[in-house]
């Protein structure tokens, strides 16, 4: 390839994402070098542990920015790429083809999120400056794969690079976490965080649900009483929380909590195990599990995360043929407000019970989540997830929660990827549009210039290691 292909990050649109404005892209740019090289603090991802554990190089350029990015895959499906020439499902395929696919569909990113961070990725991290094309896919690729053979491209070298000081994994409640271990171990500057995501041994709609509680109980030894089964959540609680975890995390679909009795839960339990719970009966124990787990979160002090209003696997045959996280996973209305009052009722007033909400219908964040952490003492809101991840949606959140409940009831931002080189690209793009945000209530008189500085000061790190206990 005759194109240079290197770039110095600093050479690159010093802008991006700042207010056209003159006056107002000046404050924001200000803002941003305030924070831009401050640590990340990433409470929440899909990053697998192992991937820092074993620092095992990344196998080529499609693994590393096509294949593990349900943001990228999905879009190239709706453009009628086949997943399974992709990679996806186990389908051996070469990957020098996969992205030349990729290559060949660039254009279709433009104005995308994924789109921009893939842009920010190639410049920032990777030196390249040439556009992606059909015609210079391979060179692109060669470089790609020649650093990828670094020692500085290797996993460890570069979460140390990115100046990650906080990242947590999202892991299965029988994990034995020797992964998060072995990092602990390995000297690595900086935390990595094991996550308790219990949600297929609570939810009686999972696959496997009955195999998966007995597989629970039969770890920890307990009886299969209800009494056992939650003896043997809390045993595994403990277990991440001796290996460092600071949450539990949760995903539902429908938001739903019930109070019922400890008779009720035991006799609805032994119905739902059994097989033979009907449709309500299911609902019920879900909606009642949530709520036992904020108990178990007010008991143990790990903060309790949701990410609610997500329809999974929405196409049974791509689900059948590619597994789960394939690009099929949709939005849908969710009641907050509704749905979480039995269990704020009786614990949202509870000192030490933080819970962080998430959500993708944008609706409620103004109408239900910001009005109802301007009141709960354990309610925050959660930075924009998934569709939300995006500089205009961003800035629709700031303008959605900021009147009711202020800057200081947010989580921070989360990337929630499996795309490790994104990262520090996602957490610019938050620290960009906050900058924006900010700037623009400066320049409305709504905020001292002195406040701005202070508030983006926070929220990049000392927001989210109070809000997430670190």
């Amino acid at each position: 390839m005759n194109e240079k292909l290197s770039s110095n990050r600093n050479d690159h649109d010093h802008d991006r994402l700042f207010p056209a404005d003159p006056n107002t892209r000046g404050l924001a740019r200000d803002l941003y070098q305030r924070v831009a090289d401050a640590p990340i603090v990433s409470p929440h991802g899909h990053v697998p542990a192992r991937w820092l554990a074993e620092d095992t190089p990344f196998p080529d350029p499609a693994a590393l920015l096509v294949s593990h990015d349900h943001y990228v895959t999905r879009l190239l499906h709706a453009s009628g790429v086949d997943l399974a020439s992709l990679g996806l499902g186990g389908h051996a395929v070469d990957p020098r083809e996969v992205w030349r696919i990729f290559a060949a569909h660039w254009h279709l990113f433009a104005g995308t999120a994924s789109g921009y961070w893939i842009e920010q990725e190639l410049r920032a991290e990777l030196k390249i400056d040439t556009p992606l094309t059909p015609a210079t896919a391979d060179g692109i690729f060669d470089h790609i794969h020649e650093l990828l053979g670094t020692a500085e491209f290797r996993p460890r070298a570069l979460f140390e690079r990115f100046g990650i000081e906080v990242l947590a994994t999202t892991d299965d409640p029988l994990d034995d976490l020797a992964d998060h271990a072995a990092i602990a171990r390995s000297g690595l500057a900086g935390r990595v965080l094991p996550t308790f995501r219990p949600d297929r041994y609570l939810d009686p709609d999972a696959e496997s649900f009955s195999l998966n509680v007995n597989r629970l109980l039969a770890a920890t030894g307990e009886p299969a009483t209800f009494v056992g089964y939650l003896s043997a959540l809390a045993a595994r609680r403990q277990h991440f929380i001796g290996h460092g975890a600071v949450s539990a995390d949760h995903g539902v679909e429908e938001l739903v909590t019930v109070e019922m009795s400890d008779a009720d839960a035991e006799r609805l339990f032994r119905v739902v195990i059994g097989g033979g719970a009907s449709q309500q009966d299911r609902r019920a124990f879900t909606g009642h599990m949530l709520l036992r787990m904020a108990q178990l979160s007010i008991d143990d002090g790990l903060v309790m995360t949701i990410h609610a209003g997500v329809v999974r696997n929405h196409h049974t045959e791509t689900h059948r043929r590619f597994g789960a996280d394939t690009g099929h996973d949709f939005p849908r209305r969710t009641d907050f407000v509704g749905g979480l009052r039995p269990l704020l009722e009786r614990f949202g007033l509870e000192r030490d019970f933080h819970l962080v909400l998430f959500a993708v219908d944008e609706t409620v964040y103004s109408r239900e989540i910001g009005p109802m952490a301007s009141f709960y003492p354990s309610v925050y809101i959660g930075a924009p997830w998934w569709f939300l991840d995006a500089p205009d949606a961003m800035l629709r959140f700031r303008s959605a929660v900021t009147e009711s409940a202020g800057f200081s009831r947010g989580s921070g931002f989360i990337d929630d990827t499996r795309a490790f080189l994104s990262i520090p690209a996602r957490h610019d793009t938050a620290r960009r549009t906050d900058a924006s945000f900010l700037a623009r209530l400066v320049v409305e008189g709504r905020i001292s210039v002195a406040a701005a500085g202070a508030i983006i000061d926070d929220i990049v790190g000392p927001q989210p290691k109070r809000v997430f206990k670190l």
